[in-house]
């Protein structure tokens, strides 16, 4: 084993270049709560009709995973990457000049939500999983995720200091702007599945054959499964807590605080992860860390909410917010390959944005209706417990697969 990592140092061109498109795909979406007050306050719209935009962008991103983690498989990364960039720019325009609702839906829904498909962690860290040794590559996943995580931590600020000095929707146009820069760096990254070194088996396997194998694979499905609360807890998270900070009477500095600091310790708990899961059991660290969601989030909501109870519970949230990807990402590599991990890691991202989908649209619809987002803090409680309840029996092991005969 020492001697394998030895003779295979890491690939850094191709880590640096997918980490730092990483950090501009997840950048500008994890900061559309910042854009939710003042935009509502110059249309007049509702918080249901930006939560459905933020709920369809996260479908539209569960939905485009598997398809353009196929495509990656196929015809490159790097092409699916350059797509990822040119859609997000094109998408932010059309939001920041969206003039009735279904603009709002169409930019800021579908269109970013196709662009953080192409562009994100299932893409980037696929290629990762290629070109490093299988003793790297939950290390190698958690620098990826890390440096989404870091995406978080400098666009929470960026965004907001965007908006005061330029308004909602110049600031979106900015961003749009940016969000070219994602082709320039995707060039590295061009290789497709055929460019890792996979098994005669996994070589010869059909897409049919890889699907029909994964979800007939119990510890799969029960991942996929656990995966669906990740993505509930984070985009509600993300898409409602500056508004919920301010309905409680703390000052709105502070929601810039929280996000920041969530994607601030968010890169310390991707690193954290990575390392971690590389020499402990992956489905039982990812209990643990759904457990802690739940606790942290019963904490925060039954003790005094105070800025400091914020800036705590930011922290810890930050801690667990994307460490739960590394370990995800590594068990569908330990169970089928890299060959087909594009489109098998997808289709449980997938499943994490069906989630995102509920979280977000619930936020907003519960809120409109009951004028609390009490219902839908205490409902990510019960799911984190289910999570962790779903992913202590998954097997952290090779699917038993019958070799090609010899010619």
């Amino acid at each position: 084993m020492t001697t394998t990592t030895t003779r295979n140092p890491m690939p850094w061109l191709i880590i640096v270049s997918g980490s730092l498109i990483a950090m501009m795909t997840f950048g500008p979406r994890s900061a559309m709560g910042f854009f939710q007050l003042p935009m509502l306050s110059d249309t007049g719209w509702d918080r249901s009709t930006f939560g459905l935009a933020m709920a369809i962008q996260n479908l539209a991103w569960g939905l485009g995973q598997p398809f353009f983690g196929a495509l990656a498989d196929k015809y490159g990364t790097g092409r699916v990457l350059t797509l990822s960039g040119l859609l997000y720019a094109a998408g932010l325009t059309v939001m920041a000049h969206a003039s009735s609702p279904v603009w709002l839906h169409i930019g800021g829904g579908l269109l970013v939500g196709l662009a953080v498909a192409a562009g994100s962690f299932g893409i980037v860290l696929s290629a990762f999983a290629r070109n490093v040794t299988p003793e790297q590559r939950s290390f190698a996943f958690g620098i990826g995720t890390a440096a989404g995580s870091a995406g978080m931590f400098l666009f929470a600020p960026l965004s907001q200091a965007l908006i005061s000095n330029f308004g909602w929707s110049d600031s979106l146009v900015w961003l749009g702007a940016l969000m070219l820069i994602v082709p320039l760096l995707a060039y590295p990254l061009r290789g497709n599945a055929n460019s890792g070194t996979q098994s005669k088996a996994q070589a010869q396997q059909t897409v049919a054959e890889a699907l029909r194998e994964a979800l007939g694979h119990r510890s799969y499905l029960l991942l996929t499964s656990g995966f669906f609360v990740c993505g509930f807890q984070v985009a509600f998270i993300t898409a409602h807590f500056p508004a919920y900070l301010g309905d409680i009477g703390i000052d709105a500095r502070y929601a810039v605080i929280a996000m920041a600091l969530i994607g601030f310790f968010n890169v310390i708990g991707s690193l954290a992860s990575g390392f971690i899961a590389q020499r402990y059991s992956k489905p039982y660290f990812l209990a643990y860390i759904y457990l802690a969601r739940s606790v942290a989030v019963t904490a925060f909501l039954l003790l005094p909410q105070t800025p400091l109870s914020v800036i705590v519970f930011a922290i810890v949230m930050g801690l667990l917010w994307l460490s739960t990807v590394p370990p995800t990402n590594a068990l569908v590599a330990i169970m089928f390959g890299t060959r087909h991990l594009g489109l098998l890691g997808g289709l449980v991202f997938l499943s994490h944005q069906i989630g995102s989908f509920l979280g977000v649209w619930m936020g907003g619809y519960l809120y409109d209706r009951m004028g609390s987002y009490d219902t839908v803090w205490w409902f990510g409680v019960a799911l984190g417990v289910f999570a962790a309840i779903v992913h202590w029996p998954i097997a952290e092991r090779p699917v038993e697969r019958a070799l090609p005969a010899a010619a």
